[in-house]
């Protein structure tokens, strides 16, 4: 399909999500760009949503990761403007339209992420905690050097000089050091817009996490070629003792309704600072978790 803008949509096992995204996604003007959902090999069917969504391509990489997804996406499409969004993201009704003004502006462009609950109120502790603490977007981007790839905008140029997402790690922040260490510069657009769901539980907020910390550790071995135990370690102390000085930006955020939210989230940023320390000693020290 010839078009000047693609859309790479990642997807695996989160038909209902996709749906919602898709949905929000084709309310826009769709003309000269390409929407191509790469399936990672899902159980669960997708024949109705393809059958809901004729515009819409749909192809499958059978290798596991997020990263092989988006790759094989650059891959099937031709277009100079490459524009990444997540299955679970819904963008905003002129997200696409900032996004095509966006491409080219700058050599990377990140957007923001905005939060939104699935479940009705109150909060859950795990959604108190995403509420305040997920999609830090403009701390990535103007602070850490990347934009998560959930809501990211580049060309074809800058990506075939940058090379392709490397699965098995934080691919996001990854592949923004590389590309910044290669003079390509990232800016923030706030009007390129998309809201995540916050995780509705422990479980899924453990998951989330315990991914993260895999990707994160596969980062610092590669940035000290395979070593730096010792600071590894370091970072695990850090972790544990940082946990009190992120406690007043969740018990006085605005975003949050009650005693009670504020008081489960507490909890939830807790446990989950001394669980990934505890994960970080043992990756330190050749241990699984």
């Amino acid at each position: 399909m010839s078009a000047d803008h693609v859309v790479i949509i990642p997807h695996y096992n989160d038909v209902a999500r996709l749906r919602r995204c898709l949905t929000a996604l084709t309310a826009a003007d769709t003309s000269g760009v390409d929407i191509l959902v790469v399936d990672n090999g899902s159980s669960e069917p997708i024949d109705a949503v393809k059958a809901e969504f004729p515009q819409v391509r749909f192809v499958s990489e059978p290798g596991k990761g997020a990263a092989l997804a988006r790759n094989r996406g650059v891959r099937e499409s031709s277009a100079d403007g490459l524009i990444f969004l997540d299955a679970d993201c819904v963008p905003a009704s002129d997200w696409l339209a900032a996004a095509k003004r966006a491409c080219g502006r700058a050599d990377i462009i990140g957007g923001a992420i905005d939060v939104f609950d699935e479940t009705p109120p109150p909060r859950s502790g795990a959604e108190a905690f995403e509420t305040v603490f997920a999609f830090n977007y403009k701390e990535y981007i103007e602070k850490k050097g990347f934009s998560v790839t959930a809501n990211l905008v580049t060309t074809r140029a800058v990506f075939d000089a940058v090379g392709p997402f490397i699965n098995g790690l934080s691919e996001d922040a990854e592949w923004c050091q590389r590309a910044r260490a290669k003079g390509f510069r990232l800016v923030l657009d706030e009007t390129l817009r998309v809201a995540h769901p916050t995780r509705s539980d422990w479980p899924a907020l453990e998951r989330k996490w315990r991914r993260i910390a895999r990707e994160m550790h596969g980062l610092h071995l590669a940035a000290h070629d395979g070593g730096g135990r010792l600071r590894w370690a370091l970072r695990a102390v850090a972790m544990a003792a940082s946990a009190p000085a992120h406690l007043p930006r969740l018990l006085f955020s605005p975003k949050l309704s009650g005693s009670g939210e504020r008081f489960r989230g507490a909890v939830v940023l807790i446990r989950l600072r001394l669980l990934r320390s505890a994960w970080m000693f043992r990756q330190a020290f050749g241990g699984e978790f």
